[in-house]
């Protein structure tokens, strides 16, 4: 059972609210450059289209500042301005359009840099993001002997306490390492004693694969606890796959469910189709749906009928047949070649009824 969710503070990014009870937000990052705005648009597109709600666009470089603000003029979704080393760069996105800064105060720069950052963005009326990585924390807790996690919380409530004595608390805060044990550790005791909204996710946590099993074991186990505004998936392939891992991950909690539901079986020595181009065929078929309809993929006579029932619209296949369903009623049988458009059809005609 999922447990209730952390009470925090409410933070507005552009039109998404964070935090306090609202629907926990899925986020993704550019990988085009930002002096192409074209070309960083036609991917923000592709993000929105996947589902993505809150965007952000990295800007190393003072040359990237005038392709940001045309990013942030034109994109369909909240652009959130990434920014490490320099504060002037962080205090220009505030002015071309930034819906939110994210920065990690230890590199910023010197104290009075960090503050120029916080007044800029207290001007601006945008939150930040105090985002604290193991891979780049403060030099202060280089030496120490803390366990990773105890660094990570220790250095974001420090910066948190600070923002405070400048009375700034539009505040978010993340706290993320590639080991799945510190990031969960280091969120929990946030979540323990900050009031701020969190942006959950484990980071460089790989590739395609091995970045997905990584990201739903740590966001999983944190979504459980109730713990986690808004979140990434942070993974080394297709930004797009981040935003639909990030939704399957909300799904499988039953937290957030933005189209269809797939259930397929795994497939044995009775499966008498040949089943698994068949239930890859329907996912890519549903990813272009936003209906939140379920759909059983079955290939044999086991659990195949009674997952078929229970599912919206599902087929039970076996000896080179298919049996489809819908709402638990058998509607026909179609050869094997013909399940996949025979779902579709009765999909599209359960959204039409």
């Amino acid at each position: 059972m999922v447990a209730p969710r952390h009470q925090t503070r409410s933070v507005l990014v552009g039109t998404i609210t964070v935090g306090n009870g609202s629907p926990i937000a899925v986020q993704s990052m550019t990988n085009t450059d930002a002096r192409d705005p074209l070309a960083t648009l036609a991917q923000i597109t592709r993000l929105a289209d996947a589902g993505c709600e809150i965007v952000r666009v990295a800007i190393p470089h003072s040359d990237a500042l005038d392709g940001f603000e045309r990013i942030c003029a034109e994109s369909p979704l909240p652009v959130v301005a990434d920014i490490h080393f320099d504060h002037r760069l962080a205090i220009e996105a505030t002015r071309r359009g930034a819906a939110k800064l994210r920065i990690n105060p230890g590199n910023i720069g010197a104290t009075d840099r960090v503050d120029a950052v916080i007044d800029a963005a207290g001007e601006a009326g945008i939150p930040i993001r105090i985002g604290v990585n193991a891979g780049s924390l403060a030099e202060e807790y280089h030496d120490n002997d803390w366990p990773l996690a105890q660094k990570l919380v220790a250095s974001a409530a420090a910066f948190c306490a600070h923002f405070e004595s400048r009375g700034f608390q539009d505040i978010v805060v993340s706290a993320k390492a590639s080991s799945v044990n510190a990031t969960i550790d280091a969120y929990r005791a946030l979540a323990e004693t900050l009031p701020y909204p969190l942006h959950i996710g484990v980071t460089e946590a790989g590739t395609s694969f091995a970045g997905t099993v990584k990201s739903s074991v740590g966001l999983g186990v944190l979504l459980a606890d109730g713990i986690g505004d808004t979140l990434r998936v942070s993974l080394t392939a297709d930004p797009a796959e981040e935003v639909r891992v990030g939704w399957e991950i909300l799904a499988a909690l039953d937290i957030r469910r933005r189209g269809p539901e797939l259930v397929s079986c795994p497939t044995c020595g009775r499966c008498q189709v040949d089943l698994v181009p068949i239930a890859q065929e329907v996912e890519r078929r549903l990813r272009e749906l936003h209906t939140p309809v379920k759909v059983a993929v079955m290939g044999c006579v086991v659990n195949g009928p009674g997952e078929a029932r229970d599912a919206d619209i599902g087929v039970a296949a076996g000896n080179g047949v298919g049996l489809i369903f819908r709402k638990g009623e058998p509607v026909r049988k179609v050869p094997e070649a013909e399940i996949v458009s025979a779902l579709m059809e009765e999909i599209a005609a359960l959204g039409e009824s």
